[in-house]
């Protein structure tokens, strides 16, 4: 049986990272957010695992990296989400999601966060060949109709290693957070 939880001081912030080559940044989303008051907990898709550091991200945050779902009667690792920040998002992420299918861990909360009211917060990172397919459009529509927010970054050149040199602006997703109605 799980104890219950103390009484936070902070807002609590999931990041569920996705696998794509610059998921091993999301220190810059971590920091940039416990600089703005927030404690964070990462959420990891079962294949963003090998691109993070484990070790750096748990130090960090205080938290485990959670990518599978707990056992029944196993403690909650991790607050409620007061937020979540998507990022990065691909292609595979923002269809299924928007689909509704929770064949893990991170699509279940994300697709719980709908229902639970859950401010969230989406930064896509895809090359513009797969932005292009209609079903990307779609999904997108989908998200922003569940009341998603979504970042305004366009899709990186095809076969741009980390995105064809534009930055990928980590902070957007608190910027955007900021700006939900409460």
């Amino acid at each position: 049986m799980s104890q219950p939880a103390a009484p936070r001081k902070n807002p609590f912030l999931y990041v569920v990272v996705c696998a794509c080559g610059i998921a091993g940044d999301v220190g810059d989303l971590i920091a940039a957010a416990q600089h703005r008051g927030w404690d964070v907990g990462v959420v990891a898709t079962p294949r963003a695992l090998p691109f993070l550091d484990t070790e750096a991200i748990e130090s960090r945050t205080g938290y485990p990296i959670r990518s599978a779902w707990r056992a029944p009667g196993e403690a909650r690792p991790l607050p409620p989400a007061d937020a979540i920040a998507v990022a990065p998002a691909t292609f595979n992420t923002i269809n299924k999601w928007a689909a509704g299918i929770t064949d893990t861990l991170a699509f279940g909360i994300l697709c719980e966060a709908y229902g639970t009211g859950t401010p969230t917060a989406v930064l896509p990172h895809l090359n513009s060949a797969l932005a292009a397919h209609p079903a990307y459009t779609r999904s997108l529509d989908t998200l922003r109709d569940m009341g998603v927010l979504v970042s305004s970054t366009a899709p990186h050149r095809p076969k741009s290693a980390g995105g064809g040199g534009n930055p990928f602006r980590w902070e957007e997703a608190l910027e955007l957070l900021a700006a939900a109605p409460r």
